[in-house]
């Protein structure tokens, strides 16, 4: 699966689906957002088929970032079935991403 780029008005029906996905609110100025990115599709080749990644600029898409209370950026929040259960601030690295999954696949 591929990183898809998510809009204000495709949003709820990019999200609807079972099991886990990340979505990623980033800007393009933002340098920490694009060293974040990297991480991602790292992640996205090694763990596509168990957790979707949505990409959310903020600069273009800022309905979802304001209903979600996005006050930083990166910050990725992770989904279980549509439903929001845990989130990371700041870019990290692939091992904590991984970590960050494994913990919350039960």
């Amino acid at each position: 699966m591929t990183i898809c780029h998510t809009t204000d008005t495709t949003f709820k029906n990019d999200l609807k689906s079972e099991g886990l996905t990340l979505v990623n609110f980033w800007a393009p100025w933002c340098g920490p957002c694009r060293f974040f990115g990297t991480i991602l599709e790292d992640f996205d080749r090694e763990y596509s088929n168990e957790v979707r990644i949505l990409k959310v600029n903020i600069d273009e898409q800022p309905e979802i970032a304001s209903h979600f209370g996005i006050m930083s950026i990166p910050t990725t929040i992770l989904f279980k079935n549509g439903e929001p259960i845990d989130n990371i601030n700041g870019a990290v690295s692939i091992e904590k991403m991984k970590q960050f999954i494994s913990s919350k696949k039960n």
